[in-house]
């Protein structure tokens, strides 16, 4: 994901006061430990996230609540036709368990 310059001060803000529904949305989802990272030269942000076994993932950008959070945020980043936040897959490179 990326951010617009000038907005990682908001979208920080943003984000320490997420939305309780959000929240739980997430988590009855099966997303846990899910972190943000910033890399500020290029304001690229890389996400984080552990899946449950049998979690929803995919179901969420079509929840009501996802929606009014991709609005929420459009106008901090790089967003989609929908207002998702563009993103782009990494290849594995390494991992060490």
């Amino acid at each position: 994901m990326k951010l617009l310059p000038g907005a990682v001060e908001e979208y920080r803000r943003r984000h320490d006061a997420i939305w309780p529904e959000l929240a739980e949305l997430l988590t009855a989802s099966g997303i846990r430990d899910y972190s943000i990272f910033l890399e500020e030269e290029t304001l690229t942000l890389f996400a984080v996230l552990r899946l449950l076994p049998g979690n929803t993932r995919d179901a969420l950008p079509a929840h009501p609540v996802m929606q009014r959070w991709w609005a929420y945020m459009a106008p901090l980043m790089e967003v989609g036709p929908d207002n998702g936040p563009s993103e782009w897959p990494l290849a594995p490179m390494f991992h060490l368990a």
